[in-house]
């Protein structure tokens, strides 16, 4: 499986993979992220870039974290 790129501070569809369905991300479990949400990517400061072994740091529009989710978990709006 490929991962597909994604820019830090642009807003995507979280449309979870498998892996995410079967280890949901911090925002799913605590009720603050849902199948069809629109997120925005997000490189916090001493974690690796986006786009590192495929995974990147979410959050939501309100400026909640939602966790750490693969990048092909993620859909272009």
């Amino acid at each position: 499986m490929i991962a597909h790129r994604v820019r830090p501070g642009s807003r995507y569809k979280y449309v979870p993979v498998l892996w995410d369905v079967a280890d949901p991300p911090y925002g799913v479990t605590r009720g603050h992220l849902n199948t069809g949400d629109i997120v925005r990517v997000k490189n916090l400061h001493g974690c690796p870039p986006a786009n590192t072994m495929g995974m990147c740091h979410i959050e939501t529009l309100a400026g909640e974290f939602a966790g750490l989710v693969f990048c092909n978990s993620l859909q272009r709006v």
